[in-house]
């Protein structure tokens, strides 16, 4: 049997700081993860009580008001605070998401806050995505034709052309779904993985894309596309309440009739 374990300096057992509120009426617990790679230490939980009746109601408030407040040095991504850039998807109660669409009241006691899974850490809550916009590239995330434009016009669509893209240009690379992913866990540096996948299939159902066959080419690979074994981990954790695991059953099924 394998034995897997972190390597020493990555186990989180480095005591945590306490951060209570004594004078809290309505008291929130939160036990946030803290990694500082100039600190030289191990990673490790820290806890923060705020007082609900002072804050907002979603967990990005919550964060704001412990670094505003209480902890500066607490370093996180966030931008819009309206779950449209994806900036402040992280894991909360085990769960991925966004804090920013994440009320506290959904989140049972304790709050527990860590990363995203399964992706190197820069500090604290903020992931290395530099392989997973890498992977994003690979598919040429653009419009791509052979045909000379209509002159004077746009490429048009009709109505149920346009239709056949709902479900997919919502994606906002936020990486929950992908990092809900075991595929995605053991092979993130062949397998594109859920979000990549669904922007890929993006491209293959627009019908004013002209490299069809270009794009299976580069999808049909025992890694890249196959991987996938619509665990549906994707589909249940997308805060967009979108289905990767379906855009990714259609790719294969394109790879299929056309092999037939």
């Amino acid at each position: 049997m394998v034995t897997l374990t972190l390597p020493k300096n990555s186990r989180i057992n480095a005591p945590g700081r306490e951060h209570r509120s004594p004078d809290a009426k309505r008291a929130q617990r939160f036990r946030i993860y803290r990694w500082d790679p100039e600190g030289g230490e191990n990673p490790r939980y820290d806890t923060f009580e705020i007082d609900l009746d002072q804050c907002g109601p979603m967990v990005l408030d919550a964060l704001i008001k412990i670094k505003n407040e209480i902890d500066p040095t607490l370093t996180f991504r966030r931008s819009c605070r309206e779950g449209i850039c994806g900036s402040c998807s992280m894991n909360m109660n085990g769960s991925n998401g966004l804090a920013c669409t994440t009320a506290m009241e959904d989140l049972a006691g304790e709050i527990r806050i860590t990363p995203l899974p399964h992706m190197e850490v820069i500090k604290d809550l903020v992931p290395d995505f530099s392989q997973f916009y890498a992977q994003y590239a690979s598919i040429r995330p653009w419009l791509q034709t052979v045909t000379p434009p209509p002159a004077g016009k746009e490429r048009l669509q009709s109505p149920e052309q346009r239709e056949q893209l709902d479900g997919l240009y919502e994606c906002i690379l936020c990486a929950c779904c992908s990092t809900a992913c075991p595929s995605y866990w053991w092979n993130s540096d062949k397998f594109l993985g859920p979000a990549i996948l669904l922007q890929a299939y993006r491209w293959l159902a627009d019908s004013r894309d002209e490299m069809t066959g270009e794009r299976l080419d580069a999808l049909e690979d025992p890694f890249r596309l196959y991987r996938c074994h619509t665990i549906m981990n994707c589909a249940n954790v997308c805060p967009k309440g979108l289905n990767p695991a379906k855009a990714i059953a259609e790719t294969k099924k394109l790879i299929a009739e056309r092999a037939a």
